[in-house]
């Protein structure tokens, strides 16, 4: 798979290659043709993602994990997104989502979280438009019943994040506790008929009478990130103090970037030689030249600005200093506009493929595809990041609730 390594020096780069995946790269890239039409990951790779060390990069040393840097998990999700972009999609899911319910958990519920690490368990959160969850309180513990959607990965996963509201409070503070959907009591319906990362699991999951202990029940409040950065709020590890929604944004710019990098390279390549209408050579044409080179500033642009975002991440976490509410957005501010960078050159890249490119089929079509559904994820969502960008950078308070 062609990538920039032959073309720029990496002397003082944000991103580099991946570490722990890299032995899976190949067998990722092998199987994602057939998981885009069979909308499933081959179940062979599942296995061995589970038992490779990144599943638990985003668990701390407290929980058993490597407590790798914001930056070292954006690179395997880099790694992994041209390949299949599927798959990429449900491990990013997963390690940010673990990051999540570990800041929600927190230290009491540690034992719990060692375990699943342990276990090389894969996480999901399934909790998007239509979810709607009541949790009851019984003698066997907290009964849950209803539809929460959006799972990506959860045909994948041993455990759902859920959150519910309570039948027998007044409190409007939802509640969140995590499922073990190996229940017979848990189902899992395919819902997912997207173009797009087409084996995702991006599915519906159905509660059915499902309970969990009541001990392992936490409030899920709005805003929570606030929480966070309280010093009086207990976490397992100060890296959980930074917010899974700003990480989630900015690793999904990190995975844009690998996309549109190999993408990039790919079409370069089979320009070379290819001849168009009248016998011209194409590698010959002042546009393709100019739209090669858009793009390219484009990509180089984007993957800059959203590790950027990342080193300083890195850098908090390693000096314990405490998020603000400007850092959240400096994060999913800068992971969307890499997502914006990256959708502007994927079209310049179709442009270049031509008729040709489309009528050849190539692995292109597949990643132009999946690349849709980056931009119109919520968490990064550009219609709500930048309103809310410009709202706090004219001091004026914020208003996402996550």
């Amino acid at each position: 798979m062609l990538d920039d390594s032959e073309l720029f020096t990496d002397s003082g780069r944000g991103f580099q290659g991946s570490v722990f995946v890299t032995p899976l790269l190949e067998k990722i890239s092998s199987q994602s043709s057939i998981a885009d039409q069979t909308r499933s990951i081959d179940e062979s790779l599942i296995r061995e993602l589970k038992d490779n060390d990144i599943m638990r990069i985003s668990a701390s040393a407290e929980l058993g994990g490597l407590g790798e840097s914001v930056v070292s998990i954006a690179n395997e999700l880099r790694a992994i997104a041209p390949r299949c972009t599927s798959t990429a999609w449900c491990m990013w899911n997963h390690l940010c989502t673990f990051h999540h319910f570990a800041g929600l958990f927190g230290p009491k519920n540690k034992n719990f979280l060692t375990q699943i690490v342990a276990n090389k368990e894969w996480v999901c959160f399934p909790a998007g438009a239509s979810s709607k969850i009541i949790g009851s309180k019984t003698e066997e513990g907290i009964r849950l019943n209803g539809v929460a959607a959006f799972g990506s990965g959860s045909r994948y996963s041993e455990w759902a994040g859920v959150v519910f509201n309570e039948d027998w409070s007044a409190d409007q503070t939802p509640c969140f506790s995590m499922v073990d959907l190996r229940k017979s009591s848990v189902r899992v319906e395919q819902t997912w008929e997207a173009m797009s990362v087409r084996a995702s699991s991006t599915d519906h999951i159905y509660y059915d009478a499902t309970v969990i202990p009541e001990e392992r029940v936490v409030p899920w409040p709005l805003r929570h990130r606030e929480n966070l950065r309280d010093p009086e709020y207990h976490v397992i590890n100060d890296r959980y103090r930074e917010d899974w929604v700003g990480l989630s944004v900015v690793w999904l710019g990190a995975m844009a970037t690998g996309l549109v990098e190999v993408s990039l390279n790919e079409v370069a390549a089979s320009i070379k030689e290819r001849i168009a209408i009248f016998g011209t050579k194409m590698v010959d044409k002042p546009t393709i030249h100019t739209n090669l080179g858009r793009a390219r500033a484009l990509l180089n642009a984007a993957t800059d600005t959203v590790y950027a975002a990342m080193i300083e991440t890195d850098t908090r976490i390693t000096q314990n200093i405490f998020p603000v509410e400007g850092d959240y957005f400096r994060q999913t501010s800068s992971g969307m506009q890499a997502v914006l960078l990256c959708e502007e050159a994927m079209k310049l890249i179709l442009r270049v493929s031509g008729g040709n490119g489309l009528r050849e089929g190539t692995d292109f079509e597949r990643r132009y595809r999946d690349f849709q559904a980056f931009p119109l994820h919520i968490n990064g969502h550009a219609d709500r990041i930048t309103e809310q960008l410009g709202r706090i950078s004219l001091g004026l308070e914020s208003e996402n609730v996550f």
